[in-house]
């Protein structure tokens, strides 16, 4: 298996890598299939020519997959060879955990695929995959009420009860041991329906794959995974109070979202992650 590279100086090894699977598959024809596979996955990781401003960009190189190299690898990366594709039509939806639904039709039929999209320019920034009022989480849960009542003080939705750094809310690690406990406890029995919400969401177009563009001066490198992987990779790691009282949950930190010059949309809860350490992933 080709390991995907971690940074923009790797890029040119990788062209090369793929040139050798073009040119292996000239040479020994053998499995269609499994050299379409390996291609994909060395395909999965490259740098586009020019940078993503927003979504609709991404929606446009999709349906101007004809023309665009980069539209090409995503879909084989995807599973569609270029062969294959009768025609590509891609929308934005509104709402929904995939910022892009692309629809493939093959003389097999048609797929459609969400796509969930986090544009960076760091590697060290961080990017909000959700956001909701407590009660929501509560409700799509099923939060006992010590947990709710928790996080009711943590996000300011009642005043602290006893001492604490701030005199609008609490922190997590503000509470007695029992009560981090029932929080963390909670969080780790629920991790995957939890990180499943937070990453695929569900319904009809929740993401089927997860794809972070890190934009730099002059490129854009990108990396698109099947969503199971994004979720076992992001959710992959202890449940803890961080030493900020915040709660992490592997790699994705839940913490109260604030600003909002003070409105009531500040004790509304996020969950933040950093896109570009999947780039890192093996």
């Amino acid at each position: 298996m080709v390991s995907l590279p971690s940074s923009l100086g790797s890029i040119s090894k990788m062209r090369k890598v793929v040139l050798f699977f073009l040119l292996f598959a000239h040479l020994f024809p053998g499995d269609a299939a499994a050299q379409t596979g390996a291609a994909a996955e060395v395909r999965g990781s490259m740098t586009a020519k020019g940078g993503f401003r927003n979504e609709d960009e991404i929606r446009d190189k999709f349906n101007n997959w004809r023309a665009d190299a980069d539209a090409r690898a995503w879909l084989e990366t995807m599973g569609f060879a270029a062969g294959s594709i009768l025609g590509v039509s891609a929308e934005k939806p509104h709402g929904d955990k995939a910022d892009v639904i692309v629809n493939v039709r093959t003389n097999k039929g048609e797929s459609k695929q969400g796509i969930s999209i986090k544009l960076v320019s760091s590697p060290t920034g961080f990017n909000q995959v959700d956001k909701r009022w407590l009660r929501q989480y509560a409700a799509m849960w099923g939060m006992p009420a010590i947990v709710v009542k928790a996080l009711r003080l943590f996000s300011g939705e009642e005043r602290p009860v006893g001492r604490s750094r701030r005199p609008d809310r609490m922190f997590l690690n503000e509470f007695d041991k029992d009560t981090q406990a029932q929080v963390v406890g909670f969080f780790e029995a629920n991790r995957s329906a939890i990180i499943a919400d937070l990453i695929e969401g569900d319904g009809e177009n929740k993401a089927a794959w997860f794809m972070v563009a890190m934009k730099g001066q002059n490129k854009t490198q990108w990396i698109l995974r099947p969503v199971s992987e994004a979720i076992g990779f992001f959710g992959g790691g202890n449940v803890e109070i961080t030493r900020s009282g915040n709660l992490r949950i592997g790699r994705i930190t839940m913490q109260r979202k604030g600003g909002d010059g003070g409105r009531e949309t500040a004790k509304m809860l996020q969950f933040k992650l950093n896109p570009a350490l999947l780039f890192e992933a093996k």
